[in-house]
């Protein structure tokens, strides 16, 4: 089996990595409320926070 000669450099390995970018930011639609956020996340939307379009911790607003 093949193994390399020299340890590749941090430097040299990030370099070659940069090119693994995505071209444009993916926004996924909420089910629940219809509103973009990023995938993977939850987000606050009035007060509430969504994940997997249901509330997980509703925030008491104090007016």
């Amino acid at each position: 089996m093949a193994h390399p000669k020299r340890k590749t450099s941090k430097s040299r390995r990030d370099k070659r990595r940069t090119h693994y970018k995505s071209s444009t930011i993916d926004m996924a639609v909420c089910p629940t409320t219809g509103e973009l956020h990023l995938p993977h996340r939850a987000y606050w939307l009035e007060g509430k926070l969504y994940w997997k379009g249901k509330v997980v911790i509703e925030k008491d607003v104090l007016v």
